[in-house]
């Protein structure tokens, strides 16, 4: 369905089609979002699909591409992180986020990167697993710090055989698959051996693989004994119908649980508990792993979706709509789980509108409004690496999807105000144009100079009515000392400590400068990092890459021998011996 315009406000499928749309046009029954929908349509399109479930593939399709306005939306997020087990002789235990590969082994998906990184630092506590990537593993004549600290069993320079670890790699893959008692007989089966042949610090080494392992066990909060994986979906709503919910996804794979995330649904309201589900079945899991179970809290067309689902991940996909036993006490966890974070949500969203009308009002912007709010930032050392960063702050939150980082270059390394000019002028010159418009209030972390640049930039570009504030940090530079800057004003308005309005600045005038922070030390980084063997006659670009490739980074290229440079592609024994004294 679409509008004047041309823009589509609304996508749907259905069996009947003469039945369904003609539900939309009645003369009463609609409710008050559906009524505002239905006034601005002014054209209808329509695809014939072969089934239901390439149905539900196409709406979803076009859901995420074109987000209409009464369409319910999730929010498309990155794929999901893996622990990977890595196929070679002696196997590397990483983190992994993208396409699978089949020479490799993959457990998960988890709920986010610090599940990951906790199960990757137990496996190498239990199971001394190595994390090196395989450039520095290949080029290690000494064990590294790993291994003394009982981390890693020294595969780089056989400090294991390769059966043993073979054997740790296979406990390690078992305990992901939740097979934690074969794990245990197993490593138990060891520590006898060990012990009959009198080799006792290997049988303690056992035995406190053991007491590890039971403790994990102990930890885990949902455990159904069982190496199943599910998922499982509980949605809660606002009590008042505000069109505000949750919806909480909760992973189970081997039996344990992972851990949960909270999806919050744009355009939901108007719309019950069931639709949000069904919506959220559809976007999250298209084009993406699918555990052979899922559990939900509400009756969706379950046909339709698990032909839909299984059609698509190539495996049988079962959706549970009743379920009992240990299965409903982890929807009941689940849907506490999606209750507290609505309320969270609802509290913080509380919180900020307050410290935007405080903001408004000690502003005097209460009759024009303020919404959306663009704040900028220079960061650079010395001069060297100079980024630019300008964060959003729209609809009572960060909109971390409209951060934008600008590299600044041809000005001189240092002047802040040409930088703040040159990033303005990039920012703002299409809005001049006529493309976009100019936000409520632009803020400016700076002093009464950034202001004068930034007023004066604007006003070069036309745009004279841009509401600018300068954020100065003020005496000693104390958070709660912050000086505000009106573009030709003589003094400064200072709030006080505890103003909900100077919270919202802090919070804004924060991410902005670690934005730019994070920018400049990673073009910092690199710039560095390149430079010193940039120094180097003789080293060009094949052979530099070649050497950090191969020793995993200018760090590795430091620490390496002239005999091990030697190695190196394209490095001969003279330029390895002038790379050794260039570095050293």
């Amino acid at each position: 369905m679409m509008n004047a315009a041309g823009q589509v406000v609304y996508v749907g499928k259905a069996i009947d089609l003469r039945k369904r749309v003609s539900s939309y046009f009645q003369k009463s029954g609609l409710g008050p979002r559906m009524q505002l929908m239905v006034s601005q349509i002014a054209g209808i399109e329509t695809t014939v699909t072969r089934s239901e479930a390439e149905a539900l593939l196409l709406e979803n399709n076009l859901i995420k591409n074109l987000t209409p306005r009464f369409n319910i939306l999730f929010r498309d997020d990155k794929s999901y992180p893996y622990v990977i087990l890595s196929g070679h002789r002696f196997p590397r235990l990483g983190f992994h986020r993208g396409a699978l590969d089949k020479n490799h082994r993959y457990f998960g998906p988890f709920p986010n990167a610090g599940m990951v990184r906790e199960s990757i630092q137990l496996l190498q506590k239990v199971f001394r697993i190595r994390t090196c990537e395989d450039s520095v593993f290949s080029n290690r004549t000494r064990p590294c710090l790993l291994y003394q600290i009982k981390r890693c069993s020294g595969p780089c320079v056989d400090l294991i055989t390769a059966q043993a670890y073979k054997e740790d790699a296979r406990d390690a893959e078992l305990f992901l698959q939740g097979k934690q008692t074969e794990v245990l007989e197993s490593i138990a089966r060891k520590m006898r051996e060990a012990a009959d042949s009198q080799e006792y610090e290997q049988a303690a080494l056992f035995r406190d693989q053991i007491q590890s392992l039971r403790k994990i066990r102990e930890k885990q909060f949902v455990d159904s004994g069982k190496a199943l994986d599910a998922d499982v979906v509980a949605c809660v709503a606002e009590a008042n119908g505000g069109g505000r919910a949750c919806v909480n996804l909760a992973m189970v794979r081997g039996g344990r649980h992972l851990g949960d995330k909270s999806f919050f649904p744009q355009n939901a309201e108007g719309y019950d508990p069931p639709e949000m589900v069904e919506a959220f079945l559809t976007q999250h899991y298209f084009n993406r792993s699918v555990p052979n179970l899922i559990i939900v809290g509400e009756k969706v067309q379950r046909d339709i979706l698990q032909a839909a689902l299984a059609e698509q991940s190539g495996h049988k996909v079962v959706i549970n709509c009743n379920p009992i036993g240990e299965r409903r006490m982890w929807l009941d966890m689940a849907a506490e789980n999606a209750r507290l974070a609505l309320e969270q949500m609802l509290s913080r969203q509380a919180s900020q509108e307050e410290r935007l009308q405080a903001l408004q009002q000690a502003l005097d912007m209460s009759g024009s409004g303020l919404g959306r709010i663009e704040c900028f930032d220079i960061s650079h050392t010395l001069g060297e690496a100079t980024i630019a960063s300008c964060v959003v702050y729209d609809n009572f939150a960060m909109r971390n999807s409209e951060y934008r980082r600008y590299n600044i270059t041809g000005i001189t390394p240092g002047d802040d105000y040409a930088a703040m000019r040159d990033v303005l002028s990039r920012r703002y010159q299409k809005v001049a144009e006529g493309e976009g418009s100019l936000p409520d209030l632009i803020l400016i972390d700076g002093g009464r100079g950034q202001v004068s640049v930034a007023r004066d930039v604007l006003v070069e570009l036309g745009l004279n009515d841009a509401n600018l504030l300068g954020v100065s940090k003020g005496e000693a530079r104390k958070p709660g000392l912050e000086q505000l800057i009106f573009p030709g004003a003589e003094k400064p308005l200072q709030l006080p400590r505890d103003h909900p309005g100077l919270h919202l600045i802090q919070q804004i005038r924060d991410e902005a400068h670690r934005f730019a922070i994070y920018g400049h030390r990673a073009k910092l980084g690199k710039s560095r990092t390149s430079s010193s063997l940039q120094k180097i006659d003789g080293v060009g670009a094949k052979r530099r890459q070649s050497l950090l490739a191969r020793f995993g980074g200018l760090k590795g290229v430091q620490t390496a021998s002239i005999e091990e440079l030697q190695q190196a592609d394209g490095i001969s024994r003279a330029l390895a011996e002038k790379i050794y004294r260039e570095l050293h």
